[in-house]
């Protein structure tokens, strides 16, 4: 049974499509990576997936409840220490492993610092272990890794394969390797045709 399936998306970011016709499926225990250059709407299909915004055709069927989204911002309460981030959305998202999840990203030893005074990286690295109290089985990540260090990296793809081994599926905007079992899925070819110019009023095709 899928936990996620396009079919014929297109998406669009402000106002113009960027990518048309992408279908995909994904069930318990898989991960798809998406590739492709910047500005191609990596970041808009995540977030159209993710219900942020609403696709332009095309249908997403996934059970209610099922997404667990991370992109740029990490979503942190800057006042509150790196366990009672992790204790809010655990209870936001009803109930998960707190200490188990600042062990797998390498945090309980920050457990009582304020958010706003972690670096960049620990702060990314409290923003995907996150995740992991979510429960959720579906995780949505745009550029998960941006500001990890290679050890984190590790630590990161290692909590996605226990995500995957645990019957969660991943779909990752992302290019670096991170080695997992994973497909990998190219948006360029699905990189949305330009709309024609519409005609002025009195236009004569013969002139032109």
């Amino acid at each position: 049974m899928s936990l996620l399936a396009v079919h014929d998306l297109a998406v669009a970011r402000g106002g113009l499509r960027t990518v048309e016709g992408v279908s995909f499926a994904l069930a318990a225990g898989q991960a798809l990576i998406l590739r492709g250059p910047n500005g191609i709407g990596k970041t808009t299909l995540l977030r159209t997936v993710a219900g942020l915004q609403p696709p332009v055709a095309g249908r997403i069927d996934m059970p209610d409840d099922a997404v667990a989204y991370a992109a740029h911002a990490d979503g942190l309460k800057g006042a509150l220490s790196v366990a009672e981030n992790l204790v809010f959305w655990a209870e936001v998202f009803g109930g998960g492993d707190v200490a188990g999840a600042m062990e797998a990203m390498d945090l309980t030893a920050l457990a009582d610092r304020p958010a706003a005074a972690l670096s960049a990286g620990q702060k990314r690295r409290l923003g995907l272990a996150r995740l992991l109290v979510a429960r959720r089985p579906l995780w949505v990540l745009d550029e998960p890794t941006v500001s990890l260090d290679a050890a984190s990296v590790a630590r990161f793809a290692d909590m996605v394969r226990g995500h995957l081994s645990g019957g969660g599926a991943a779909l990752i905007a992302t290019h670096i390797d991170l080695e997992l079992d994973a497909r990998v899925l190219d948006l360029t070819p699905f990189k949305a045709r330009p709309a024609l110019a519409a005609r002025p009023a009195g236009f004569n095709e013969a002139f032109a």
